[in-house]
């Protein structure tokens, strides 16, 4: 009953059954379309439906639901803008009773905007900026009115407003004319006293090159603050023992003085965004500075590390531009790690301990009776350890600290009967984080070991170590995470993604880890120049991931070879060809810049256009094809015009016969449409956001948790698109934009048979988003 209930608001049976097995959310939206059927009959529009599942979705406060659902059923809440309004205004007055003149005029109803209305808002905008649009015509930022319109019209209807803004527009312009079709320049501001920047011979990573030294100054806040090699002790928190200076001093000696940074990613699963700022600040702060990177795979866990995931890090490392200095492993070490702990051991800073991992979990744990036990002991016991003679969690040995967070004696070797990747059955003991990190980077001889705020809480650990075992100890700095919203990156819950069929793998388009985003189509440059935007400073940056979004599109605007592409195919035939055959029509590759090159699509009888780019009824501003209104088809030279609609039986219309006229002997038209002719058939993939809130996995936006919040429109498929055949050798990963489309890059599933483009973003940013 209740998977009927559901699919009869528009759910898919997919989503309606993943609904069901959320009990709090199947409850709540079983409960409201009841009541809705109630009011309005069994059968409810999608509209309808589309709100009721949002209000059970996002609502915090159920006992609200009956009311929320009455304003639906009413229409008196007719969109998602009012519905999100009500949302806010429930959220932050949980006390009853409710203020209902109040909730009703924080969302909006019965307010009704009239067409004068709206006319009289985009009149008082323009006449603001008169002067500016008569002086930039079509080159002026169009949506820059359209804001100031909706802000003094909060309720009133997108559409019906650009539509305004745009007759308003072409009434004080007129036609746009061949200068305003003109891409506008981009004008670089040369800041005060800007000189060109510096270039010299450095070192990267083992090879001697000339790069520009500007990538620091992009990596702003706290990372200018960091000591030059050698100067460890001038960092704040530095311990410094009696042989620091002179560990200082070999260490000088062994790297010339050079900076070192280091990558050290688990080998157990796939890098996300998150990653890539991580792969940026230390690759290239140490490219900025002549220095060098270890990529470093932290393979201390045999349980959970896999062949895949060690190619795919340094595939994506690799990807971004960046090549390692060095590929090492913790595993390389493990002899000296081992030989460290014996003398730790005999330095009286370490023990073997019998308390069971349930025992000292948290941060309050019994003090371990066997804290104080001889280093002789110890020893003897760690060896055993060694030989496999205690069980797994029947002994590890503890160092003797507390840590920043009050965590006592953290784990340095634990019991793990499980063969390493590397070393086989060499080793039953394997060392922990805590333990191996800081001695790896001593033994690399790292001078800047940068990490995320999180390991905040073992840099006293961390000095500790190196400085009980009098060995260089680098210096630890801690940056804060970038995270996206919209989106999930921790492994666990993108292997349930996987398990559930939400995504098809690790590389699905619509996640952000980095194999997602190269499969989407996102440059590395791209991913790169928003790393260096967001910056490195010690608070965490929460992103949208539309600002990841715009430095995508000013890379593919100048990489991005221009193409046609029709979606939705609308036939269209030219009763009056011009030739006997078909034509070759030039199509440059970068309208922008001519010289660099044109490509070559025919042009025939018959052709295809975009569904939506024809209309039998004009409404307000509307500018394309349409009886009695002809358009320009793009690198034709050519007008059309309709002369016959031709229809099914149901009155869908199927093809347009059509009248062509060379441009200079008709009439400018309104607007220039793509087109297609003798195409390519290929299947498009569309994305939008995989979830609805911003934070899926906070409880409080998403009590449902992040499974319940899946977007049921994040991927579209269009079998049956239309691409020109300038596209026809083109290999997995190549980059195009689809002409008044977006940006496509060609998907892996592509055959010879058939070519998979997936649209990696809008060529504008849709302002439908936050």
């Amino acid at each position: 009953e209740a998977l009927g209930l559901f699919t009869a608001i528009g759910l898919s049976e997919a989503k309606a059954r993943e609904t069901l097995r959320n009990a709090a959310l199947s409850a709540l939206l079983r409960q409201a379309v009841l009541q809705a059927q109630r009011a309005l009959g069994p059968v409810l529009d999608k509209a309808t439906g589309t709100l009721l599942y949002s209000a059970a979705s996002r609502l915090k406060a159920p006992q609200h639901l009956g009311f929320l659902v009455g304003y639906i059923v009413r229409q008196e809440i007719r969109s998602d803008l009012q519905l999100g309004a009500a949302l806010d205004y429930l959220k932050s007055h949980p006390l009853e009773p409710l203020d209902v003149p109040a909730f009703e005029q924080a969302c909006g109803v019965g307010v009704s905007v009239s067409p004068e209305q709206i006319e009289e808002a985009v009149e008082a905008v323009i006449s603001r900026h008169r002067a500016e649009l008569l002086a930039e015509r079509y080159h002026f930022n169009m949506g820059l009115l359209m804001g100031e319109a909706r802000s003094r019209l909060r309720w009133a209807d997108g559409k019906t407003i650009k539509n305004e803004v745009d007759l308003q527009v072409l009434h004080l312009l007129g036609p746009k004319t061949e200068a305003d079709l003109e891409k506008k320049p981009k004008t670089v501001k040369a800041r005060p006293g800007q000189a060109e920047k510096p270039k010299a011979a450095v070192v990267e990573n083992g090879e001697v090159g000339t790069e520009t030294l500007s990538l620091l100054e992009q990596l702003r806040g706290e990372a200018l603050k960091f000591h030059k090699p050698g100067e460890n002790y001038k960092t704040e928190g530095y311990v410094v023992t009696p042989n620091t200076m002179a560990l200082l001093k070999q260490h000088l000696a062994i790297t010339g003085g050079q900076v070192r940074t280091r990558f050290p990613p688990e080998p157990n699963g796939i890098l996300h965004i998150g990653h890539a700022k991580a792969i940026n600040f230390n690759f290239g702060y140490a490219k900025a500075n002549g220095g060098v990177c270890f990529l470093r795979y932290d393979d201390t866990n045999p349980e959970k590390e896999e062949e895949k995931y060690f190619t795919a890090i340094r595939d994506m490392v690799e990807w971004l531009g960046y090549q390692p200095y060095a590929v090492t492993h913790a595993s390389d070490y493990f002899d000296q790690l081992y030989t460290w702990a014996l003398e730790l051991i005999r330095r009286g800073q370490a023990y073997v301990c019998h308390q069971k991992v349930e025992e000292i979990k948290g941060h309050n744990p019994p003090p371990s009776p066997w804290r104080d036990r001889p280093a002789e002991e110890s020893l003897l016991l760690f060896e055993d350890m060694r030989k496999g003679k205690f069980g797994e969690g029947e002994a590890t040995l503890r160092m003797k600290l507390v840590m920043e967070d009050g965590k006592m004696d953290p784990v340095a070797y634990r019991v793990k009967f499980t063969p390493h990747h590397r070393t086989g059955d060499k080793w039953c003991i394997y060392p922990t984080y805590d333990y191996t990190h800081c001695l790896c980077d001593s033994i690399e001889h790292i001078t800047h070991s940068l990490c995320t705020k999180e390991f905040q809480a073992r840099r006293s650990s961390y000095f500790w170590l190196c400085n009980a075992l009098d060995v260089y100890c680098p210096v630890q700095w801690e940056y804060g995470r970038l995270n996206l919203l919209y989106t999930v990156v921790s492994k666990r819950k993108i292997i349930r993604l996987v398990e559930t069929g939400a995504v098809r793998d690790w590389d699905d388009p619509r996640l952000f880890t980095l194999t997602a985003l190269r499969r989407r189509g996102f440059p590395p440059e791209a991913i790169n120049n928003f790393c260096a935007r967001v910056g490195v400073t010690v608070a965490q940056a929460t992103m949208e991931p539309h600002l990841l979004e715009a430095c995508v599109r000013e890379v593919l605007n100048e990489k991005a070879p221009r193409a046609m592409a029709v979606l939705e195919p609308l036939k269209v035939t030219i009763t009056n060809f011009p030739a006997p055959e078909a034509l070759d029509v030039l199509v440059p590759n970068f309208p922008a810049d001519e010289t660099r090159g044109f490509h070559k699509v025919p042009f025939q009888p018959t052709i295809y256009i975009e569904e939506t780019d024809f209309r039998e009824d004009m409404d307000k501003g509307y500018k394309r094809l349409a009886p009695g209104q002809p358009v320009g088809l793009r690198h034709t030279g050519y007008v059309i015009a309709v002369q016959n609609v031709i229809k099914d039986a149901s009155g869908r219309v199927m093809e347009l016969e059509v009248t062509c006229t060379k441009s200079d002997a008709a009439d400018k038209p309104k607007a220039f449409i793509h087109w297609v002719s003798e195409p390519l058939v290929c299947e498009v993939r569309l994305y939008e956001r995989l979830f609805l809130h911003k934070n899926p996995e906070d409880p409080a936006e998403v009590p449902g948790g992040f499974l319940s919040d899946l977007n049921p429109d994040s991927l579209r498929v269009v079998d049956t698109a239309l691409v020109d055949r300038s596209v026809l050798s083109a290999q997995p990963f190549s980059k195009f934009q689809f002409e008044r489309l977006g940006y496509f890059s060609v998907d892996p599933d592509s055959s010879e048979r058939k070519l998979v483009f997936n649209r990696t973003v809008t060529l504008k940013e849709d302002p439908g988003k936050d």
